[in-house]
């Protein structure tokens, strides 16, 4: 049961409940569980606790006098609380989604096209994960989901891509010519010309003579100098200078001048893949800050939402990110191991075993000669230690012959699995195809090229992990935050722990249930109302297969 401390603490009675003749009483905790309905929540002479609905309230701030004889005090309120009801309202409308739950990009399609399909059709706004892979592929993929998912929400996401600028222009381009809806802009250090021709190019006049973009986009940061400039206008070299060479219109020029950058912007904290390890209790409010400091200089900004992401793997962490102000939530790393992603059985099954702490940072491939590093899974893999091996010889040495000789052995023998003769030949070839000035640079810079050969393994390695290669198992690349070690204990013991149950959409719809439970128990907190164990589990567990089942049919 349920109890309150009494009248002269916090849980006193605030009036007294009417009830009506078909008036329907239940346990604190059958009330709770019901999300669309409103409860009254009514003390007992014996100090327990009851939920009632069907009557009405008399408020009488101190005095517990019922005046009618028939009433019962009234110690609190709970209100309808479904999971729709979370988050921004407006985010929803925009997007067309019944939730503010999103499914984040994951790298080289393990945010795959099945994976997309299968939220999009839930109502769930979902991105495909682009990074990683050549324009042809991508373009294969957003024909297939323009295709199949008109008028529902999805989108693609576009990644920094300083090593490779001419992957990033292309897959620019290939985003607005599909009018992907959204766009989800990912691990930028600095605005790029392609980032910003592209929200250009995706803003149209609409009929009332006023204009929208039809390629929306959702920006992903974690640090203030780089939210500052996707909430601000373009710069105006940048705006001139695509206006010169046509790419697009005075209209849009002068629109830009006004607009910011994006539609939403994520604050990424401790997440898988690309990050910062920035702690989400600051994080987010000071997006928020900054957000309505812009704001006071260019007023659109005013209108921008704020998100969350990283170590959302519960319904607790979700509710937290709302309790700072969350207008949506990102979700990554928990999606890998679900059966629709783009990655091995293999991989699932070390996902789901991975604890909290079963992370740990390495060089980034796409980033590698800046330092940048990335989270990766640690149980079960060696991958993290042997890049870290990789980025301390080439900060030790200018060229591949001055790695000394039993170094160089044991790459070929653990790492390279080949002569490094051998891994040039195949950098080259992919290089010479892909992004042929890198070849040009190695050449005439011998550092340059032991990265590009020190990339091959670091490349590779998620290739490997997505195919389940079983020779190449302790090399696996997988990108993965503490949200999925935390998610691997809240469904412990549960359906959700098996890997064949993990199905994205009712991953998303257990989370958000939990969510919308976990706020009303933290409601009734600040009411002064205390829930014993008996009653319920302080987090709530996820919620039974067979509540979905119905959904499954009708979506």
């Amino acid at each position: 049961m349920g109890h309150y401390p009494g009248p002269d603490h916090t849980g006193a009675s605030v009036g007294t409940w009417i009830p009506t003749s078909d008036a329907l009483r239940v346990p604190l905790g059958e009330a709770v569980d019901q999300l669309e309905e409103a409860w009254a929540i009514v003390g007992l002479d014996s100090g327990s606790v009851e939920a009632i609905r069907g009557g009405s309230i008399e408020l009488h701030g101190d005095s517990t006098t019922d005046r009618s004889g028939t009433g019962v005090p009234v110690l609190g309120w709970i209100p309808p609380l479904p999971p729709s009801s979370l988050g921004s309202a407006s985010f929803q409308n925009d997007h067309r989604t019944n939730s503010c739950y999103v499914a984040g990009s994951m790298a080289n399609g393990i945010a795959s096209v099945d994976l997309v399909r299968e939220m999009s059709k839930a109502g769930y706004l979902s991105f495909y994960g682009a990074a990683g892979q050549t324009p042809s592929i991508v373009g294969e993929a957003l024909q297939k989901l323009r295709g199949e998912l008109a008028g529902l929400p999805w989108g693609c996401n576009l990644i920094h891509s300083p090593a490779e600028p001419s992957i990033e222009d292309e897959t620019a381009r290939l985003l607005v010519k599909n009018q992907v809806p959204c766009v989800e802009a990912s691990a930028y250090l600095d605005l790029t010309e392609p980032l910003v021709r592209m929200r250009i190019q995706g803003l149209h006049p609409t009929p009332d003579g006023s204009y929208r973009p039809t390629v929306r986009v959702m920006a992903k940061a974690s640090r203030l100098e780089v939210a500052r400039k996707f909430l601000s206008p373009a710069p105006a070299t940048m705006i001139d200078s695509l206006l010169e060479r046509g790419e697009i219109t005075p209209q849009q020029a002068r629109w830009a001048r006004e607009t910011p950058l994006c539609d939403e912007i994520t604050a990424e904290a401790d997440s898988g893949g690309h990050t910062d390890n920035r702690p989400m209790t600051t994080l987010v409010p000071a997006f928020r800050r900054l957000r309505d400091e812009v704001a006071s200089q260019f007023p659109a900004a005013a209108n921008i939402r704020i998100g969350a992401a990283g170590g959302l793997g519960t319904p607790d962490s979700i509710c937290a990110a709302l309790a700072l102000g969350a207008d949506y939530l990102v979700i990554g790393s928990v999606h890998q191991a679900c059966v629709e992603s783009g990655s091995s059985d293999a991989v699932r099954e070390m996902l789901a075993a991975a604890g909290p702490a079963d992370v740990i940072m390495a060089p980034a491939s796409d980033m590698f000669e800046m330092g940048v590093h990335l989270q990766v899974l640690r149980s079960g893999t060696l991958f993290g230690p042997r890049a870290r091996k990789l980025l301390e010889l080439y900060r030790a040495h200018s060229s591949i012959d001055e790695i000394p000789t039993a170094d160089l052995q044991r790459l070929e023998r653990e790492l390279f699995q080949m002569p490094i003769d051998e891994v040039w030949n195949q950098t080259r070839a992919f290089f010479l195809e892909r992004e042929p000035a890198q070849i040009d640079r190695a050449r005439q810079d011998p550092h340059h090229k032991m990265a590009l050969v020190f990339r091959w393994y670091l490349g590779l390695s998620s290739e490997w992990a997505n195919q389940g290669i079983p020779g190449r198992k302790l090399d696996y690349q997988i990108w993965c935050g503490p949200a999925m070690g935390a998610f691997n204990e809240w469904t412990r013991g549960s359906w959700l722990e098996a890997t064949e149950n993990r199905r994205v959409a009712d991953v998303s719809r257990t989370l958000m249930h939990g969510a919308a439970l976990a706020t009303r128990r933290e409601d009734l907190r600040r009411q002064g109302i205390t829930l014993s164990p008996e009653t319920l589990d302080p987090s709530p567990r996820p919620i039974p297969d067979t509540h979905f089942s119905r959904m499954r049919t009708t979506t």
